[in-house]
This record gives C-alpha cells, sequence and structure tokens, in this order.
C-alpha cells in the first residue's frame, strides 16, 4: 500500500515504535509523550481522558508491518491531483499548535485542533480567532459572518456558499460537502446587501439603547458608591458612640465595685481594728494584774478594776459578716446587658438579611388574632381598659407561706420578698423549694374566681399560679414557674413582659408596668393578667383553651403557645392551684398589693 493508515496523526509521518492507546487508535511513542507532556492524558484524535497512571504499550503488530514497508521499495510518488490532501493548510497550523505547547483554551479550537491533526483541510479554521493569530498570514473572521478565509491550495477563490455561511472552494464543494445545500456567493451577496441598510439601522438603534443603558448604569454605580460610603460613615460612628455607651458602663460598674468594696472594707476594718485593739488591753490587763505583788493589795485592787473596765468596754458579740454584698448584683447586670445585646445584634442581624422584618410583622397580626380570638365577654385589647373595681369584688388576700420560701428568699411579713446573695438558716419542711428561688401564698384555691396584685420593685419577677401537688424538689430546669404542665406565669425580664407555659414562651407588646394583678376563674378554666394603673387595668393576656380555633398561616410565632393551650391548659385546674412567686434575679423584690384602703372590706380569705 501507499503507507496512508500506517502514519503518525501528530507528525504525518510513518509510525516509529508504534503505541496503542486504550482507545484503540496508534501513534508514535515519542509523539504521545511529548503531546501529553504538556497537555491532559487524552487520545488527540477521540479526545477521550485516561487516568495519569494509563501505560503505553508497544503495538507488535504494527511495529512488523512498519519493518516489513521500510525494507521494500518505496513506492512511486503519485502526482496530486484535484483532491490531493496538500500538508500546507495543515502543517503550518499543526506546528505552530505543537511548537506553542500549550492547550486549546475554547471548545472550536479543541474542534480545530483535531481537524488539523487528521489531516482536514483548514477552511474552517479561520473562524477561531485564537488559533488563527498563531499562522502568520491568518486573519480571524468575527463570528457574526462566520465567513472562512479562502482554501488556495484546494482551488480556485470560493464560488459558493453554505446556509451555515462558510465559504468554500469548488473542491471542497464537490467532495467533503457533496449533498449540502450551496448558493452562489454573488447571490448571496445581493441578499445579504438587501439587508444591510436593516441591519444598520437595527445596529444603530441598539447602539444608542446601549448609551442610555451605559450612562444609567454609570449613575447607578455612582450613586451605589456614595450611598455605601455614607453608610459606613455612619455605621462606624455609631458603633463607636456604642462602644463607648459600654465603656461608660464598664466604668461606672467597676467604680461601683470599688466603692462597694472600700466601704465594706472600711467597716470590716475598722471592726477588726477595734477587736485587736480591745484584745491587746485585755492582754495587758491580764500581764499587769499578774505581776502584782502578794503584799502590794492597793495595785492589785487598781488592776483587777482595770481589767474589769477592759472586759466592759467591749462587752458583746462583735458584728458578723455582712448578709449581702450589694456590688456582687454587678456581674448579673452586665450579664443582661449582654444577653440583651446579643439578642439585639441577632434580630437586627435576621432584619438587615430581610429575615426579620417580616416576621415581626406576622407576629404582630398573629397577636391580634390571638386577641380576637377570645371569649367575646372578655377584656381582649391591650388597649382597651376595665374598672378596678369590678376586679376587687374577687379580691383575695395572699400570705406568703415561709414553709415554701426557698432559702435565698428574705420574707418581709407575709407580703414582701426579696431574693439575698447569703442562705437564711429556715426550718427543715417537705413543702420547701430546694433548687429554684421561689415562694408560695398560703392556701389553696379551687372553686370560684380569685383576684390578686403584685408590685414589682427591682429584678426579673413571675407571678402566677402552681399546683398543690408539684413537687418543690424538682431541678431548676423543670422546676421554675411556667416551665412544667403544672404551673404557669406572667415574666418581667427586665425588658418585656411574657406569659410561659410548658416552656413555651408567649412574648408580649405591653409597656413595664409595676403593679400586676392576677385573675383566676376556676368556672371558665382561665387565668388573666392586667396592667394596673390609676384605677384602670389594661389586659396583657387572657390565657384559655379554646375548643376550635381558626388555623392560620399570619401567626407562626403565637400559634404553638395557644396550640399548647388547647391541648394542656384545662389539666392545670385539676388540681387545687396556689399563688407562686419567682424571683429569677439577684436583686429581683416583689410586695404583695397594693389595694386601696377603701377595698380592704371586700377582701376576703378562701
Amino acid at each position: 500500500g501507499d503507507g496512508r493508515g500506517l502514519t503518525c496523526a501528530i507528525c504525518l509521518e510513518l509510525y516509529l515504535e508504534p503505541v496503542t492507546l486504550p482507545c484503540g487508535h496508534n501513534f508514535c511513542g515519542d509523539c504521545i509523550r511529548d503531546w501529553w507532556g504538556c497537555r491532559d492524558k487524552a487520545c488527540p484524535e477521540c479526545r477521550e481522558h485516561f487516568p495519569d497512571g494509563a501505560e503505553l504499550r508497544r503495538n507488535v503488530a504494527l511495529s512488523g508491518v512498519l519493518e516489513l514497508m521500510r525494507a521494500g521499495p518505496a513506492p512511486a510518488p503519485e502526482a496530486p491531483g484535484p483532491l490531493a490532501p496538500v500538508p500546507s493548510p495543515v502543517c503550518p497550523l499543526r506546528r505552530k499548535l505543537w511548537q506553542s505547547k500549550e492547550p486549546g483554551t475554547c471548545a472550536c479550537a479543541e474542534a480545530c485542533v483535531r481537524w488539523a491533526i487528521v489531516g482536514t483541510p483548514c477552511v474552517h479554521v479561520s473562524t477561531c480567532a485564537c488559533l488563527c493569530e498563531r499562522v502568520e498570514g491568518a486573519r480571524a473572521v468575527t463570528a457574526l459572518s462566520r465567513v472562512s478565509a479562502p482554501c488556495p491550495s484546494l482551488g480556485p477563490p470560493p464560488t459558493h456558499l453554505l446556509q451555515d455561511r462558510v465559504c468554500l472552494c469548488e473542491a471542497c464543494a464537490a467532495q467533503e460537502h457533496r449533498g449540502h445545500q450551496i448558493v452562489p456567493l454573488e447571490q448571496e451577496r445581493a441578499l445579504q446587501e438587501a439587508e444591510q441598510s436593516k441591519v444598520l439601522s437595527a445596529v444603530e438603534d441598539r447602539m444608542d439603547e446601549l448609551g442610555a443603558g451605559i450612562a444609567q448604569s454609570r449613575r447607578t454605580v455612582a450613586l451605589i458608591k456614595s450611598a455605601a460610603a455614607a453608610e459606613r460613615e455612619r455605621v462606624s460612628r455609631l458603633f463607636a458612640e456604642a462602644a463607648a455607651v459600654l465603656q461608660g458602663f464598664q466604668t461606672e460598674v467597676l467604680g461601683f465595685i470599688e466603692e462597694g468594696e472600700a466601704t465594706m472594707l472600711g467597716r470590716s476594718q475598722g471592726d477588726l481594728r477595734r477587736q485587736e485593739e480591745q484584745r491587746s488591753r485585755l492582754s495587758q490587763a491580764r500581764h499587769n494584774l499578774s505581776q502584782v505583788p502578794e503584799a502590794d493589795s492597793v495595785s492589785f485592787l487598781q488592776e483587777l478594776l482595770a481589767l474589769r473596765l477592759a472586759l466592759e468596754e467591749g462587752c458583746g458579740p462583735g458584728p458578723g459578716p455582712p448578709r449581702e454584698l450589694s456590688f456582687t448584683k454587678s456581674s448579673q447586670a452586665v450579664q443582661s446587658v449582654r444577653e440583651l445585646l446579643t439578642a439585639a445584634c441577632a434580630s437586627q442581624w435576621e432584619q438587615l438579611r430581610g429575615l426579620g422584618s417580616d416576621e415581626d410583622e406576622l407576629q404582630k397580626l398573629g397577636t391580634e388574632a390571638d386577641a380576637e380570638s377570645q371569649d367575646p365577654d372578655s377584656t381582649n385589647s391591650f388597649e382597651s381598659e376595665a374598672p378596678r373595681d369590678y376586679f376587687l369584688k374577687f379580691a383575695y388576700i395572699v400570705d406568703l407561706d415561709s414553709d415554701t420560701a426557698d432559702k435565698y428568699l428574705q420574707l418581709f411579713g407575709t407580703k414582701g420578698v426579696k431574693r439575698v446573695l447569703c442562705p437564711i438558716n429556715y426550718p427543715e419542711s417537705p413543702t420547701r423549694f430546694t433548687h429554684c428561688e421561689q415562694v408560695l401564698g398560703e392556701g389553696a384555691l379551687d372553686r370560684g374566681t380569685y383576684y390578686w396584685e403584685v408590685e414589682i420593685i427591682e429584678g426579673w419577677v413571675s407571678v402566677g399560679v402552681m399546683a398543690e401537688d408539684f413537687s418543690p424538689q424538682e431541678p431548676y430546669d423543670r422546676g421554675r414557674l411556667g416551665r412544667n404542665a403544672h404551673s404557669c406565669c406572667l415574666q418581667w425580664n427586665g425588658r418585656s413582659f411574657s406569659i410561659w407555659f410548658r416552656g413555651l414562651e408567649a412574648p408580649l407588646s405591653h409597656p413595664f408596668s409595676p403593679t400586676v394583678g392576677i385573675c383566676l376563674e376556676y368556672a371558665d378554666r382561665a387565668l388573666a393578667f392586667y396592667a394596673v394603673r390609676d384605677g384602670k387595668m389594661s389586659l396583657l393576656r387572657r390565657l384559655k383553651a379554646s375548643r376550635a380555633r381558626r388555623s392560620s398561616s399570619l401567626s407562626p410565632a403565637i400559634e404553638p403557645f395557644q396550640s399548647c393551650l388547647d391541648s394542656h391548659f384545662a389539666g392545670l385546674f385539676t388540681s387545687r392551684l396556689k399563688p407562686a412567686f419567682f424571683l429569677e434575679s439577684v436583686d429581683a423584690h416583689l410586695q404583695i398589693g397594693p389595694l386601696k384602703k377603701s377595698c380592704i372590706s371586700v377582701l376576703k380569705r378562701r
């Protein structure tokens, strides 16, 4: 044969030490190794990729055939015909690509490389600028027209045009594109020249649109940059002010600690100094008495009198340690600030990301819908107010039960309670809380309607009811008021009111009211909390299980709480209930009452 099937697609020469790839194609061993040295391991013909560990196996059969061909007479040169392959349009491009040692940079480049390797005429290559620029004299044609350069090696200038707008010579049209739809070049030009004015007009219109769009985009970019710069400046200033506020608060708190320390140290050190001086005087007087001679009665009487005077001077026990160090609540205050700051930062960040504002609005709508679903005969609006005298008909005197008070609660009679730092040595009682700073009221409630009031003096306070049979030895996480199925409460956490039941929280938007009214209605199995001010009462929340409730997607934060009430709140009234109080922070302080003196006559113990 003429050896056309025994040439390497890379060097276009007869195979030298041919090797076979896993895909079945053959190449010279050195050619494929050099090719893979600067490209991914893929077949140059079919582009199949191989793993890095792929081995090149020598094609023994093909090597034998090549040895026989090299040993025989060389074939006579064949005269080039009109369709004979001429290497000029192929080899220069392939050589340029080979010498650059760079892989193709686009899909069309890879396709053109493949065409160049297998010897396909390069009439299509001129449409790819990334390859044409590597061949001297080549000119890239825009992709819009996709009109290729002439094929001088294959015949006269192109006179035909395919529908894909590729110029062909007579030889290519008759051989490779046989059967394709072809139109004369001049005819196609005439058609395109007729459309030229429309194209140019469309181009002008589009350029005008782009010009206006570019001007608008530039203004938008400038506006964004200026707005961002101004916002950065404002944010930096506000952060600096916030940091200054925190720094000032830190200075005040540290000063408060130092002042408290100095005051208490001065008092304690003064007591220590007086005790040491008294002990020294007693020791000296005792020593003087022991040194008096037996015969000196006058000196004996004098020294004994001095000893007695020194003994009487400091009669009585010295002052004990302070029951409460006022400055130790500073950490609680700072912790509250930290929690507030953390919650505020998280909330504002959610709103910045677009997750908070809508939810807040939905929660507000849910709160209003929840208020509308309450009993029609009850006060169901934060804005509406009811006369306090109506509730005083059901007034109930609450006396704090000292046998239930936690050791860190100090009672003031039966009406006041404050949380302290030093434990109080209360007598042992099976009803005393051991893990939570809580206290119950005396007497259990089981029928009728009851109303009492609580004044929040300081700190975080929760007020509500608790089942009489609830174990006071429950751990802190389950024993707190409102964190179980046996109690319910209204909590003031220093910044807002919340309702707690079975560990679920329902935030309220009502501002702080120092006086809170609690109304327990056994007949309706309902519990209501009111803000009391100037003889009028504003409903904070009335809790009651509803038989049928309209589902609403507008109240995601409220619906779970109401669902919990619907399922479990009625069970709270299966036991006798007691007024309950939880003093959550170290400085918490509350007082039962106040009730008007004119209403004392209607108060009754049940």
